[in-house]
Order: structure tokens, then C-alpha cells, then sequence
């Protein structure tokens, strides 16, 4: 992925039996001379390496140094504790473009090289299979190629020609990645054919000065990434020809993926994840696997997650980004895809090593092994004053059996408070009075559903009642909504035009992106209109319609005129 400031422009069952006397544990980098045997299996290789981890934002940082984009140093017990929690391998993105002296030799900044290699032997040490490559350089100068031919490839063999020098004697757990999701665009390049000319270039003197190295480069696993690193088939299809060209058994292909756009940023009214996102996680994966695997080419899917984690976690509703994660995973597994989570300090925390969101982490570590169960929905609505009615949910048990529903602790009890018809489980109206019978909006209390296998699953018991939406003044700058939530949570927004036609960006819908041009604030009691919308809206009065998740609809008006913005209700 790009990282938090620069979005990325990706959109995006074979058993192996593994045998450790063909894959050395490595106690430490010191032992370096060790490589992996010639007959090998790749594809085991890259089995072994499931599941893996990005260690983001970090040495890829644009700026002086590893924390120029605002995460900490690492340290050697991060990466244990990136082992610790199960991960095989690890990918460290490496942008060297801050630390490269000036032509002919660009020579990289001794203290960063070693830095660099510090890192990658406390991975090595802590029994990782590793992942370096050359990181955003893709899109800060790599892609000028067309207009700067020379220049670019002479920078760009000289990295390559060092980095293979200092790591040659290094166990060949350590993996070269060419560059990171390639790409020529930003230099100007528009014909997409020139561009997989240029990729395969840089591709095949990668390929070239790293076996020239000798040692352990001779055969070391390098990996080779699809344009852009989109699992398109034409764009997969160029990366093949020229793996068929380089006709190497220690080749790795690699593509990254991000999710069913609509789904990924939460617009167009894909709040949940439906057919079409399940769909295209299928037919993504079904490509990948018939054009690489199924030739005997194996694939690390060397980032994955959520375009909309770029503005905040919380852009998907939390039991949709888990159905999602849950069934990722497992459809990954059955193609046989190592994966590694795109981590830019968001997922995993840097200094206190905890999750910041141990359910996400819970059902992805499931679906290392197997599949959890989920349900339709995470949330269970009780609207004040309304008849209270037994509420049904469909499961997704995906193979599984319930065996118990717990709140706060306390056992449930079947029959009496919930009951289960083949995949429906029914919550019974006298279970949701009680739970909330303090009258208190928001969550009143959390039912978790354990089964014989996977992750649990939570459902939240929320009391609610209709949102309160005001009026208010301000300027397409900062312009925020006074909101009463009343426990409720916001889904997605449309706006129109009261003369006809979708207001904003992406004006093909009327369901904007959350995040990127709305976002609400539950702890201020705002929604927040951001500048990226009102850069795209023209003066005069705009139809805002809120989606909350218990069903409400609210409407409600704006007026633009200039930067001067007014909003009212309607």
C-alpha cells in the first residue's frame, strides 16, 4: 500500500507437504553460508511462509529516517513479537531514495544499510522468512523512467548491485522483492504496453545482478510483482511472460490486494459485504491461482487489508470488515496464496505489542487453520419506546456448531433466552428487555457466540432512538453538524443536487465515501462535511440524506454560496 498519505492505486488448494529437514531454522543471522537446497520445492517454500506480515511506514518512510511518518523506531521486541503472534514471515518495504548519493555510484548511506540489515537479521534471528525490497521508490523516481531512461536504471541497478553485495551470505530465508508495486504513471507514462516494456527491463537486470552476485543469490528466491501489483489478468499475464522467460525455478510472483472498491471505501452504498464483494475475492484469486500456481509458479499476496483504512478502521462497520477478513483468509488458503497484512501501525501496536483490534486479529488468526462462524449482522437494535419483538438473525456457521452465547460472563440459556433453527438464531424480546432496561443509548451489552471452531463472534445490544440533526453555520473548510446520535451509528450519506443530479465527488452516485468526503465524530456529537466534498459541489442547496445502521433516515439541507456553507434541517 501507498501509505496514509499517499492512497494506494491498487483496487485490488495445493497441499504441500512440508518437511523441516528441507527448511533450515536459522538460530541466527550469523549463520549465513546455509542456503536452501537446490531441490527445493518453491512452492513449499513459500508455504511455509503463511502467514506473513508488512512491517509499514517504517523504513519505507518518505523523509530522515524510519519515524518520518510518525511510527517508532523498531526494536528487536517488536519483531519477536510479530513471531510470537504466530506470523512465518515478514515483508520490510525499504524506500532508499533519502539515503542515495548522487550519480554514478549512488551509493547508498552506509548507517541506513546497516540499519536495514539490523532489522533483517533480528528477523532472521527471531525465525522469520524475510522480505526486502525497493519500496516507494517506485513512484518517486522509478516511474520517470520513459522520459529518464538512463538515469533510472542506472540508480536503480546500482541499489540493487548493493543490497545483493551485502546480503549474498545471508540464509536464503531472506528474499529480494524488485520493486514495490511498479508503476509509471506518476512520470507521465499513459500506454500501458511501454510500461510492461519498462517493468520487464527492470525485472530482467534485477533478476541479472542478483545471480551474478553469486553465493547465496545464486539461488535465492526473488520476487517479481504484476504491474502496479494488480491482479489483473493482463497484468498478470505480463509478469508470466517474462517469469517464462527468465525460465528460474526460484521466482515468486506477487500481487496485492485491496478489496471490491465500492466495499473497500464504503461508497456507492456497499456497506455491507454482499455478493459483489465475495465475488470478486473469488474470481481475484481464481486468476491468480490459474495463472501462476497452477503452472507451478507460487504467489505471495504481499499486501492485503482495506482501501478505507487509509482514512480510518472504522470506514467499514466492524462486522462487515470481519466477514470480509474471515472469508478472505479462508478462499486464500484454499488457492493456496501465502498472504501478509499490510500493518502501517494501525493493526499492531509498535511499543505496547497489543492488538487494536483483537476480534480482526482473532478471526484472521482462525483462518490461518480453518473458519469462524459469523452472522449477519454485529448489531442488534432496541429502539426506546417501540414494541419490543424477538429479533432473528441468520448465521453463517460455515461448518461449525454454537455451543454457547455468554453476556458480560453470565451463560445464556437456550430455549429461555435465545433458540437456534437450523442457521437462525433468535434473540427472545424478554432476554433484549432486560439487557436494556438501563434506558442508556448506545451499547447496554455484548452477547458473544463461541463455537467448536474459529473466533467468536459479538453482537452489540444497542439502545437507541431516532437521531437529532441541527442547524448550523460554517465554510466548506469546517463545516460540522450538530448530532444528537442517541446511540445509533452512521452508515453512509447521499447527497443530490434539489435541482436534480448527485452532488460531490464521485458524482456517478449519490452515496458518497465515508471517511474521504464525511465522517462522524460519536465522542464530539458531530458529522463532519470535509473539504474533499465541497472542493466538488457547486453553490446552491444541496439534499444530504443520513443512512444510520438501525434503519433511520434523516434528511437534511445545505446551502453553499462561495466558501460560506449553511446547513438546516428538513
Amino acid at each position: 500500500m501507498i501509505n496514509l498519505k499517499k492512497r494506494s492505486i491498487c483496487s485490488l488448494t495445493l497441499i504441500a507437504a512440508l518437511f523441516i529437514t528441507l527448511f533450515p531454522s536459522y538460530a541466527s543471522a550469523d549463520q549465513k553460508e546455509s542456503a536452501l537446497p537446490q531441490s527445493s520445492d518453491p512452492l513449499a517454500y513459500v508455504q511455509d511462509m503463511q502467514p506473513g506480515w508488512n512491517l509499514g511506514n517504517s523504513l519505507d518512510s518518505v523523509g530522515a529516517d524510519e519515524t518520518a511518518w510518525g511510527n517508532p523506531r523498531i526494536t528487536k521486541a517488536l519483531i519477536d513479537q510479530i513471531a510470537a503472534q504466530g506470523y512465518k514471515s515478514i515483508r520490510i518495504p525499504v524506500t532508499w531514495n533519502e539515503h542515495i548519493g548522487s550519480a554514478p555510484n549512488y551509493t547508498i548511506n552506509s548507517a541506513y544499510m546497516d540499519r536495514v540489515q539490523e532489522v533483517v537479521d533480528w528477523a532472521l534471528d527471531a525465525d522469520l522468512y524475510v522480505m526486502i525490497n525497493v519500496h516507494h521508490d517506485s513512484w518517486l523516481w522509478i516511474s520517470h523512467m520513459e522520459n529518464n531512461r538512463n538515469e533510472v536504471m542506472a540508480k536503480y541497478n546500482a541499489i540493487w548491485t548493493q543490497i545483493a553485495n551485502r546480503f549474498k551470505h545471508h540464509s536464503n530465508k531472506l528474499m529480494f522483492e524488485s520493486v514495490n508495486e511498479p508503476r509509471f504513471t506518476d512520470g507521465g507514462t499513459t500506454n500501458e504496453t511501454t510500461a510492461f516494456r519498462m517493468l520487464d527491463e527492470l525485472n530482467m537486470s534485477f533478476h541479472q545482478i542478483v545471480r551474478g552476485s553469486g553465493a547465496n543469490n545464486a539461488k535465492r528466491p526473488l520476487v517479481l510483482s504484476t504491474l502496479e501489483a494488480s491482479p489483473t489478468q493482463e497484468r498478470m499475464n505480463e509478469l508470466y511472460k517474462t517469469m517464462n522467460k527468465l525460465n528460474d525455478s526460484n521466482l515468486i510472483a506477487t500481487v496485492h490486494y485491496y478489496g471490491f472498491w465500492p466495499f473497500s471505501v464504503n461508497i456507492a452504498g456497499y456497506t455491507h459485504f454482499e455478493n459483489d464483494t465475495r465475488n470478486d475475492i473469488d474470481q481475484t484469486f481464481n486468476n491468480v491461482y490459474n495463472t501462476f500456481i497452477a503452472r507451478g509458479i507460487p504467489v505471495i499476496l504481499g499486501e492485503y487489508g482495506l482501501l478505507g483504512f487509509d482514512q480510518s478502521t472504522d470506514v467499514i462497520e466492524h462486522g462487515e470488515k470481519l466477514k470480509f477478513f474471515e472469508y478472505l483468509t479462508h478462499y486464500l488458503k484454499q488457492k493456496n496464496i501465502t498472504h501478509m497484512l499490510w500493518d502501517n501501525g494501525q493493526h499492531f501496536k509498535r511499543t505496547a505489542f497489543s492488538w487494536n483490534d483483537p476480534e480482526l486479529y482473532n478471526i484472521m488468526k482462525a483462518g490461518w487453520s480453518g473458519r469462524s462462524s459469523t452472522a449477519n449482522t454485529d448489531l442488534v437494535f432496541v429502539k426506546k419506546g417501540a414494541a419490543l419483538q424477538d429479533k432473528k438473525i441468520p448465521l453463517n456457521l460455515n461448518g461449525n456448531t454454537l455451543t454457547e452465547i455468554r453476556t458480560n460472563g453470565q451463560l445464556l440459556v437456550a430455549g429461555q433466552d435465545y433458540t437456534l433453527n437450523a442457521n437462525t438464531l433468535t434473540f427472545k424480546s424478554s432476554l433484549l428487555s432486560r439487557l436494556s432496561a438501563s434506558g442508556q443509548f448506545g451499547v447496554n451489552a455484548v452477547l458473544t457466540s463461541k463455537f467448536n471452531r474459529g473466533a467468536d463472534w459479538n453482537i452489540k445490544v444497542i439502545y437507541n432512538d431516532k437521531p437529532v440533526l441541527r442547524s448550523t453555520q460554517g465554510t466548506i473548510n469546517s463545516f460540522s453538524i450538530p448530532t444528537t446520535f442517541n446511540g445509533d451509528q452512521l452508515a453512509t450519506m447521499e447527497a443530490v443536487y434539489t435541482t436534480g443530479g448527485n452532488a460531490g465527488p464521485q458524482d456517478w452516485t449519490s452515496f458518497k465515501e465515508f471517511g474521504y468526503t464525511f465522517s462522524p465524530s460519536y465522542s464530539s456529537n458531530q458529522i463532519t462535511l470535509k473539504p474533499a466534498f465541497f472542493n466538488e459541489v457547486r453553490d446552491g442547496d444541496v439534499t444530504l440524506k443520513f443512512h444510520f445502521w438501525s434503519g433511520e433516515i434523516i434528511t437534511y439541507k445545505i446551502t453553499k454560496n462561495g466558501s460560506s456553507v449553511t446547513g438546516s434541517t428538513s
